[in-house]
């Protein structure tokens, strides 16, 4: 699946419970909660938990609870971008463009 693809993807899943609805601030918001639910999961995958009420998770679970958080910040990050018109791939580009201009030699 392509860029474009998966954003059409998101809109459509999230827009058929209605999780589009919600404007940038609320967005943006989510996408805060999420990223720190991403950062929660690679301090688990690499320095563990050490908490005495959470089971002890195999390196396999790690990966993939690390993967869908990843997941889960993308997701968001479509939807924030699908709010102003802008494509992933778009972004991309501009992303790409703007670290090759300031670091070409």
């Amino acid at each position: 699946m392509n860029m474009n693809e998966a954003q059409q993807w998101i809109k459509q899943f999230y827009g058929g419970r209605g999780w589009t609805d919600y404007g940038p601030f609320i967005r943006i918001g989510f996408l805060m909660e999420e990223a720190g639910e991403a950062a929660r999961a690679v301090r688990a995958y690499e320095i563990g938990r050490d908490r005495p009420d959470e089971e002890v998770s195999s390196r396999e679970r790690l990966k993939q609870d690390l993967v869908e958080e990843i997941g889960d910040v993308l997701g968001n990050i479509s939807l924030l971008a699908d709010l102003y018109d802008i494509s992933l791939e778009e972004a991309f580009r501009a992303h790409q463009q703007k670290l090759l201009k300031r670091f070409s030699s």
